[in-house]
């Protein structure tokens, strides 16, 4: 399980989003190791803080994740324009805009497809049958508006600073 909070004029949302979603969507949205995994990739290629190609090798054994996994996540981030790379000796990868480019929403909506918090609310979704019945719609569309705008809001040199967890507010 995984806790995530939103603090606006102060209320605090706690959504507990579960690793085990229903296929129905009746769950809310799931953070996939990609998601943070790349989101680990870029802050750790910022760090280094070098216009030179950081080795795949090195970042991957910095971070924990296996040489493989993080190949497909740097081919998908590559393919986004949003690391070079450059293959053979000397290659690896770096950052191809500056760290305080790059927001953590559009990151999260590379690598998951969707931030939304339930299916009705994705990206070209057939209309839900019953929105103009739903009662809990207008909710579910304020709760998409507050996370895209919370995570639009962070950008990687944010998580970089040594004080990122500021980032999320306790109660």
């Amino acid at each position: 399980m995984f806790c995530f909070r939103i603090q606006e004029t102060g209320i605090f949302l706690l959504l507990y989003l579960q690793n085990n979603c229903e296929k129905d969507g009746s769950y809310l949205w799931v953070q996939s190791t990609r998601g943070r995994y790349a989101l680990r990739v870029l802050v750790d290629l910022a760090e280094q803080n070098t216009s030179e190609y950081i080795p795949l090798k090195e970042i991957a054994v910095r971070q924990h994740i296996s040489q493989k996994y993080s190949e497909s996540i740097m081919t998908l981030l590559s393919k986004a324009g949003m690391v070079e790379g450059i293959h053979g000796k000397g290659g690896g990868y770096r950052l191809s805009r500056e760290p305080a480019d790059y927001k953590i929403g559009d990151v999260l909506r590379l690598t998951e497809g969707t931030l939304a918090p339930v299916s009705c609310l994705e990206c070209g979704s057939d209309p839900c049958e019953r929105a103009d019945e739903c009662r809990t719609l207008p909710m579910w569309i304020k709760l998409d508006e507050m996370i895209n705008d919370y995570l639009d809001d962070i950008s990687v040199a944010d998580l970089m600073k040594q004080d990122s967890k500021e980032l999320v507010k306790s109660e």
